[in-house]
């Protein structure tokens, strides 16, 4: 096709034993890696969203540090700063995230890291001895961090099930064979039916009707107001 490798920039990744694999192409061997960025999210050979969820969380970090003059001015107020973080930060932090999978150690890291920037930008330290529910109650936000997620997640589940494209058969689509034993990895789709509640055949349902969807998501995301005290 008329189409040359760049075998210096070229990099393999399987998922297949120990992740480790030789290719060769013109007597030079292609890098072999357990994980690598593609359209600016981490691919992970294991498939989970834990990597990319804490790397995303640190160049949120790193952006609420960038703005430390900003934090610290008197001349903004309060609620301009909470508009600065919802529309600078968060997405930041958030790109891609209607791919993830959540684990409970996930979600308690994405609620400890939107408390960090409410704290930063209120400069209240952890030495204070002020509560989480009260940095809540200073700040009122109508969804947390992980409701916001779990919004653009369910968004994104309702167009791709409307679309009936080949995203929604790769979606839908079963592998052959059966589970290994013990417990099992959470899947992207179980991760949507524990959100809604609701079975498979409910959600074709639901998603048919937008009206109805918009009103489940901003339900679900409203349940997701409350983070740890």
């Amino acid at each position: 096709m008329g189409l040359y490798l760049n075998i210096k920039k070229t990099k393999v990744m399987t998922t297949a034993g120990n992740g480790t694999v030789h290719i060769k192409i013109d007597n030079e061997e292609l890098e072999s890696v357990q994980d690598f960025i593609f359209l600016g999210s981490k691919i992970d050979r294991n498939g989970e969203s834990g990597p990319e969820i804490r790397r995303r969380i640190a160049l949120g970090r790193s952006a609420m540090q960038g703005m430390a003059k900003i934090w610290k001015s008197k001349d903004i107020s309060i609620v301009t700063k909470i508009r600065i973080i919802n529309a600078i930060v968060f997405p930041i932090s958030t790109y891609a995230c209607e791919s993830w999978t959540l684990k409970k150690k996930d979600r308690r890291k994405i609620d400890a890291f939107e408390l960090w920037c409410w704290r930063r930008m209120m400069r209240i330290p952890w030495t204070a001895r002020v509560a989480n529910k009260t940095i809540l109650e200073r700040v009122k936000p109508n969804v947390s961090l992980e409701g916001k997620i779990t919004k653009q997640r369910l968004s994104f589940f309702g167009h791709i099930m409307r679309a009936n494209s080949l995203e929604t058969a790769l979606m839908l689509g079963a592998v052959s064979g059966s589970r290994r034993r013990g417990r099992q990895k959470t899947r992207w789709l179980d991760t949507i039916k524990a959100d809604t509640n609701l079975r498979m055949e409910q959600l074709k349902e639901a998603v048919s009707d937008r009206k109805v969807w918009r009103i489940t998501i901003h339900k679900v995301a409203e349940s997701r107001l409350r983070l740890n005290g």
